[in-house]
């Protein structure tokens, strides 16, 4: 069984948000075993997996990030769109655009502490898509 579907994400200010129930209340229903794989349809935000219980790991991320991506660096040439956009185009490099995750017996196996995140790097990013291809049986 292969099934994928597309869906969007509210819109979330800049930082790093756990969204493992919006991406669960958008899945269709899981097959017993199997992965998902995620993508998100956009060159500053990023996909994460991580720890899903203390929110300061979640602020501590963004504060990371932004300090090894900082905005406004002299040696941006792209810088058109906003002193957030070039580093936010680094940061979803650094972070990444997709998860697999697998599947077992009909729901995400994910370790107990773990939870997906939604890196938003833009400080008005708007609405994400998120392409989920589910295989299994």
């Amino acid at each position: 069984m292969i099934e994928q579907i597309e869906f969007r994400l509210r819109p979330y200010p800049r930082g790093v948000h756990k969204i493992t129930s919006d991406i669960l209340a958008a899945l269709p229903p899981l097959p017993s075993k199997g992965i998902v794989s995620l993508l998100i349809k956009h060159t500053s935000a990023a996909l994460a997996l991580n720890e899903n219980a203390d929110p300061d790991v979640r602020r501590d991320m963004a504060a990371i990030l932004d300090r090894m991506v900082p905005e406004n660096a002299p040696y941006y040439t792209h810088t058109d769109e906003g002193p957030d956009d070039m580093p936010a185009h680094a940061k979803a490099v650094l972070v990444g655009a997709t998860l697999t995750l697998p599947i077992t017996g009909g729901r995400l196996n994910l370790g107990t502490w773990q939870g997906i995140y939604l890196c938003e790097f833009r400080n008005y990013g708007g609405p994400r898509k998120i392409v989920a291809t589910v295989i299994g049986e």
